[in-house]
């Protein structure tokens, strides 16, 4: 009589890592709807402070629904690779990293939370840097408004492009835990939701001094000279003013808000997410030039002025 042990550990094999991605798969869906409740409400919360106040024009209702459309795809993108892509990833390599034992409690979190930030501040700083790193951020900078549903105009390209790997791989290879891993950095994703505001000028004096706030995200997101590539914190804004890359609003002059080159048209989700994506395919294939993808973003306008796209749309009236 043939066992049946074979085809019982067989099932096992195949049965288990289903299991664990559609529990992977349950918890960001959960994330979704209770963050996304949370988000929707405060935007309309916003909208109708800003409108009391005479600001009724610092939010379009079309674009708004562009920047929540934009968030959905991302993070149900994100929630996939995440099951399926980073934690097989963070497994290997932690396997093979310095599996160091940080300490237990809240004291290891904390740690782990500082230095996903310190990590989030270097990936962040490639993003704005190199080519293929802004194809996966330049749609979250170029609406010429700055308001909560800001913060969820995002795309998956920073999953499909592997930069979040960029942001928990370092965690596996000290030893981290791979749960906490992806808790701190989702955390740290979900504070900088309620720095994407003007109506909160400042915070406490020691609190600015320490934290990423309205006031240094609002000159990150500028596009004047001053502003371009500056204050890439996540929730901390002590490693710009480590390395060199703070500004202070009060000396960033008058803010101006969009990307300098490759402005959008379009509020349609999928030109939004992809669009900067397709450029740059479309400039490697027109120029034949390998240094399109490590360059900076706006390199390949000054290399190759003759096809240099148009400057951004006026700003919109107030």
């Amino acid at each position: 009589m043939l066992s049946k042990q074979p085809f019982l550990e067989c099932r096992a094999l195949i049965l288990e890592p289903w299991s664990v991605f559609v529990n992977d798969i349950l918890h960001a869906l959960l994330f979704l709807m209770l963050a996304g409740s949370v988000f929707v409400a405060l935007i309309l919360l916003e909208r109708r402070h800003l409108a009391r106040h005479q600001r009724a024009d610092a939010y379009d209702t079309r674009e708004t629904l562009a920047n929540i459309g934009t968030g959905l795809m991302y993070k149900s993108v994100d929630g996939v690779f995440i099951a399926l892509i980073v934690t097989r990833v963070y497994d290997w390599v932690q396997a093979r990293g310095l599996q160091w034992q940080a300490p237990s409690g809240w004291m290891g979190f904390v740690l782990l939370f500082v230095l996903t930030d310190f990590v989030f501040y270097w990936t962040h700083r490639f993003m704005h840097r190199v080519r293929y790193g802004w194809t996966a951020h330049a749609v979250h900078h170029s609406s010429q408004r700055y308001n909560l549903s800001t913060a969820l105009r995002q795309t998956p390209m920073f999953d499909l492009s592997g930069l979040i790997l960029l942001g928990v791989v370092p965690m596996a290879l000290l030893g981290f835990d791979k749960n906490a891993a992806v808790l701190s950095l989702e955390i740290n994703l979900f504070y900088q939701f309620f720095i994407h505001t003007e109506v909160v000028r400042r915070m406490p004096a020691w609190f600015e001094f320490v934290f990423n706030t309205p006031s240094h995200h609002r000159v990150h997101h500028g596009r004047n000279p001053r502003q371009i590539d500056t204050n890439f914190g996540g929730t901390l804004i002590i490693w710009d003013r480590l390395f060199g890359s703070f500004v202070a609003e009060r000396d960033a002059g008058k803010i101006r808000y969009g990307v300098t080159m490759r402005q959008p048209r379009s509020l349609n989700p999928l030109h939004l997410v992809f669009g900067e994506c397709v450029s740059m395919w479309r400039d490697l294939w027109h120029h034949k030039d390998l240094r399109i993808l490590w360059k900076h973003p706006d390199w390949v306008g000054e290399r190759y002025p003759d096809r240099a796209m148009p400057e951004p749309l006026p700003d919109r009236a107030p």
